[in-house]
């Protein structure tokens, strides 16, 4: 998601379509359309919804919110905003929360550090199944002490998010696959994180854009990839988000490895849209590819 400072990467040469493996494969059509509700952050806020039924005519079906703070999301109160989700026939499966350890963030009533069996209690009476730490602050990720506090946190913070019957994952960027001292966080968090307890929501756009392969990781960690972010990449500027199917990856290849990487629910999402072209109607465009893939 867009709240970070993009950065340049040396390897984008490797951002094209992902290998396929030999052996895994599933039909696509297990999976129900999903879309991160940051992709319209633009108008949501506004007519909160006018936005989701314009998203419910167009063929979404799952969603995955952001935002919450002191009970409510979007100016709904958790339990109202579920319950018009399921009555447009979608389902509000997963939400984005924040760390809550800076400056900014600890004002937020329901993040990890601050009121968290509230924001579990709320996204359990919404109707969710998943809860993810989306984003960590730039003053949240500076040494790798800090990443271990963020997995010995989000541990603990798992302990509740059980007791109500839902699951914690974490939500990837570029980032975390930057070396410090001599070694990757990401891979740091799969080895701290408990699998019993956490999962992974990954971001397939931004795994490519560090110049990795997210068939790597499911390789070498399968079935810890519960959630996926859906992004395409532009094919004359990497930096860019790309209309779903018209970018340089191929989510077709990488959905067949779906079953190995422990996949329950992907989110098509947009950092940045096509020029001259508003929120609304990237997602009517998206969709289009989006139904190919079930």
């Amino acid at each position: 998601m867009k709240r970070r400072e993009f950065i340049q990467s040396a390897a984008l040469a490797a951002v094209g379509s992902a290998i396929v493996l030999p052996g895994f494969s599933m039909p696509a059509s297990k999976y129900r359309i999903g879309l991160q509700l940051y992709t319209v952050r633009d108008v949501i806020g506004k007519d909160p919804k006018g936005v989701l039924k314009m998203l419910a005519d167009l063929g979404y079906q799952d969603l995955e919110a952001f935002g919450y703070n002191d009970g409510k999301l979007f100016g709904l109160a958790a339990k109202e905003f579920g319950e018009y989700v399921r009555s447009l026939g979608m389902r509000l499966t997963s939400g984005h929360y924040q760390l809550g350890k800076n400056e900014r963030t600890k004002a937020i009533k329901g993040s990890i550090l601050n009121e968290w069996e509230r924001a579990c209690a709320d996204a359990k009476v919404a109707g969710q199944e998943f809860m993810v730490v989306a984003y960590l602050n730039a003053d949240e990720r500076v040494t790798l002490d800090d990443y271990k506090f963020v997995c010995d946190s989000m541990n603990k913070a798992a302990e509740m998010t059980n007791k109500y019957g839902l699951r914690l994952n974490y939500h990837n960027h570029d980032f975390e696959f930057n070396k410090i001292d001599g070694k990757v966080p990401y891979d740091l968090m799969l080895a701290q994180l408990d699998p019993k307890m956490v999962g992974m929501e990954l971001d397939l756009y931004w795994t490519i854009f560090s110049g990795n392969k997210p068939t790597d990781y499911f390789m070498k960690y399968p079935g810890r990839f519960e959630q996926w972010h859906i992004k395409d990449m532009d094919k004359a500027d990497p930096k860019k988000n790309a209309i779903a199917g018209t970018g340089s990856i191929d989510f077709k290849a990488l959905l067949a490895h779906a079953d190995h990487a422990g996949l329950k629910h992907w989110y098509m999402e947009h950092d940045t849209y096509p020029a001259n072209m508003t929120s609304s109607e990237s997602v009517k465009a998206d969709i289009v590819y989006l139904k190919t893939l079930g």
